[in-house]
């Protein structure tokens, strides 16, 4: 069966050069914390990809922290400054994260706020899922003395929706408070520079961008006050003991790297094929929504309102779970973007968020490319995706007449 693999947001396969540099250093021997001959080359190969993705983010090397991925990094950015800043300071309690973020950086603040005294303020977002700029404004105004840290997406995982950054840096720092962004959607679709940006701390990771998985950094002012989540023997500048994936973190410096060298030829890519799958859905389910922002153009200033590779739907009177099932028995594989805990399907936090109401937004799926995505992928999900719908949505009426619950 001819198979179309639309969920790059997920994990997208390695790069033939990132998977070449990591078989290189699996064959090699060397503990970079070791004092002898192979210790200090793998030392050196972890410099010179500090060095490489540092290039790539726009950041100095002494600013990259290599994680064991995104989350790990999430969640020493919010643990790490919200410790740090209330050392001293117990008023400062608030964590103000958009409505929208990652279960990566939503978890850990929430189990601060159960475990460490944190409140946490969940900053709107409008009807594309972008963050609510006055909202923040006035929530800084009033409280920025109890305010720790600020911790925006710097594009949303699921609709695509690429978050004012420098605008929020610019209003949190304003009252001193720190601001942490996840940027793993981002990195090598729309431009990132750590630096231009203001930011304190961004996280991002290899498997989205043609490295492997298990391996991320968080990019950190080192000036930037961070209390350790892992302890051990004080690698990465004392903040993130563990002994160093040198191949993963090789094989991350080459994907990075290289998705950068070429984003302007990759987001222009990804946007034609977006477009050319968006005009068709339109064309063939005319009730099917396009969530995130409307506006579908790549500006000459990079600044794209919408991620290029993603595409969100909700398709009217549809499940999301069966969609994807039945998108996958003829061949084409996506996700959700719902959350599904305890074996109950659930609607995304970020649709609600954006307003959409829990009927429609349990009917969602989202579509994502990649390096090797190509035209025959959007021909395969035009071609069976109407009956696939058509048999979701007769799916559902059964359900509904035989009681069951939508």
């Amino acid at each position: 069966m001819t198979r179309a693999y639309l969920d790059h947001a997920a994990t997208t396969p390695m790069s033939s050069s990132a998977l070449e540099a990591m078989t290189t250093e699996l064959a090699r021997t060397g503990n970079p914390s070791s004092l002898h001959t192979a210790g200090r080359a793998a030392r050196r190969t972890v410099e010179e990809s500090r060095e490489t993705l540092a290039a790539a983010v726009g950041a100095r090397p002494s600013e990259i922290l290599f994680t064991g991925g995104g989350t790990e990094a999430d969640n020493l950015a919010v643990k790490g400054i919200f410790w740090a800043r209330r050392s001293g300071r117990p008023e400062r309690r608030r964590i103000l994260v958009s409505a929208v973020e990652h279960h990566a950086v939503l978890d850990p603040a929430f189990w601060m706020a159960e475990h460490s005294g944190a409140e946490i303020v969940l900053l709107p977002v409008d009807g594309e899922g972008r963050v609510d700029l006055d909202a923040l404004r006035e929530e800084l105004a009033a409280n920025a003395a109890q305010t720790a840290l600020v911790s925006v997406m710097w594009a949303n995982n699921e609709v695509g929706t690429v978050q004012p950054i420098r605008e929020i840096v610019q209003l949190a720092h304003h009252h001193g408070v720190p601001v942490h962004s996840d940027a793993v959607q981002a990195l090598g679709q729309v431009p990132v520079d750590f630096a231009g940006s203001g930011l304190d701390a961004m996280t991002v990771t290899a498997h989205k961008l043609g490295g492997p998985v298990g391996t991320g950094a968080l990019v950190a002012r080192k000036d930037l006050a961070l209390t350790s989540v892992l302890h051990g023997g004080g690698q990465e500048r004392g903040v993130r003991s563990g002994t160093l994936d040198v191949a993963g973190i090789r094989a991350f410096a080459v994907a990075a790297a290289e998705a950068v060298g070429a984003l302007e030829e990759r987001a222009a890519r990804f946007a034609a094929l977006r477009d050319r799958l968006v005009a068709g859905i339109r064309e063939r389910v005319p009730d099917a929504v396009l969530r995130g922002p409307a506006d579908l153009t790549l500006p000459a200033d990079g600044r794209s309102p919408r991620l290029p590779a993603n595409a969100h739907f909700t398709f009217p009177g549809c499940e999301g779970d069966s969609l994807l099932y039945l998108l996958d028995s003829a061949g084409v594989e996506v996700s959700t973007g719902s959350a599904c805990q305890a074996g109950v399907p659930r609607p995304s936090h970020v649709l609600l968020a954006m307003g959409v109401p829990e009927v429609e937004a349990r009917g969602a799926l989202r579509f994502s490319f990649g390096a090797p995505s190509s035209d025959a992928d959007v021909d395969l999900v035009l071609e069976v995706l109407p009956g696939v719908v058509e048999r979701a949505r007769a799916a559902g009426l059964v359900s509904l007449g035989t009681g069951g619950a939508r």
